[in-house]
C-alpha cells in the first residue's frame, strides 16, 4: 500500500523536542522522531518542517519587552530547534537542509521557496528556521504559509495532545475528542487547534491538518500512511 500523502508540511513543536524535560532539547526524542520522519521519506514521502520555540523562548512570555524584539528572541530559538534535526537527521544518513526566514548564511541557507522545492523533490528533508521573519506571526502561521507556497498536500500538526477537543483536555477530564472539524467550526469556535491567522490561511488555501500526539514518533508514520490518528481539520 502506497503512502496517502506525497508532500507534507510536518509542523512540530518546540515542546515536542524538550520530552518530558518540558525546557531545552531532549536530543533521544529528536533523534525518535527524525527516525520516524526517515521512515517517511525511505516510502516516498517528501517532508518540509517548520519548528517552534517554545522549549526555550516564547516571544508572548517577554512580559514588559518589547514585542518585536521578543519575537525575533523567539525566531532564533527555532534555529536551534531547527539546527537540532538537522544533526539528527544527519546521524540517521537523511539529507537534511534547514533554510531560515532571517539571514544567517554561516549556518543555514535563505529561505528560497523554488530551492526549497527542489531539495524536496531530490528526497531531501527541508527544516525551515525563523519562523516567517516577521514579528507577530506564530509559527503555525509560518507552517501555513510554507505549506501553501511548497503546494503540501496537509499540514501535519504534531503536538502533545491527542487532536481537537471541545476544550482544554488537560485541565477538562470531560473534553471530548473531534475526529473531523471543520476550519468554518475553528474560527467560529476558537478551537485550539491553530492560531486564528493559521487556520484561516489553511482554509483560503484549501490544505487541511491533521493534529496528532508525537509523544509516540511513529504517529508521523502511522499519519503519512493515512492510519485514522488524531483529528482531521478540512
Amino acid at each position: 500500500m502506497g503512502i496517502s500523502y506525497k508532500r507534507v508540511l510536518l509542523k512540530l513543536s518546540g515542546e515536542a523536542m524538550a520530552g518530558e524535560k518540558q525546557f531545552g532539547l531532549d536530543y533521544n526524542v529528536v533523534q525518535d522522531i527524525c527516525a520516524s520522519i526517515k521512515k517517511c521519506v525511505d516510502a516516498g514521502a517528501e517532508i518540509a518542517i517548520v519548528v517552534g520555540g517554545g522549549n526555550f523562548w516564547r516571544g508572548r512570555s517577554g512580559g514588559e519587552m518589547d514585542r518585536t524584539r521578543a519575537d525575533h528572541m523567539g525566531m532564533l530559538a527555532t534555529v536551534i530547534n531547527s539546527l537540532a534535526l538537522a544533526d539528527a537527521f544527519e546521524k540517521l544518513d537523511v539529507p537534511v537542509r534547514v533554510q531560515t526566514a532571517l539571514p544567517m548564511q554561516a549556518i543555514a541557507e535563505p529561505y528560497i521557496r523554488n530551492r526549497a522545492v527542489r531539495h524536496l523533490q531530490k528526497g531531501r528533508v527541508v527544516v525551515f528556521g525563523a519562523g516567517t521573519g516577521n514579528p507577530f506571526f506564530s509559527t503555525d502561521t509560518a507552517a501555513a504559509l510554507r505549506a501553501a507556497e511548497i503546494d503540501a498536500d496537509i499540514v501535519f500538526k504534531a503536538t502533545n495532545v491527542d487532536g481537537v477537543f471541545d476544550k482544554d483536555p488537560n485541565t477538562n477530564p470531560d473534553a471530548v475528542k473531534y475526529d473531523c472539524v471543520y476550519f468554518k467550526d475553528v474560527l467560529e469556535k476558537d478551537l485550539k487547534v491553530m492560531d486564528s491567522t493559521a487556520a484561516a490561511l489553511c482554509k483560503d488555501t484549501n490544505i487541511p491538518i491533521l493534529v496528532f500526539n508525537v509523544r509516540d514518533p511513529e504517529n508521523i508514520y502511522r499519519a503519512i500512511n493515512g492510519e485514522v490518528i488524531g483529528t482531521i481539520v478540512k
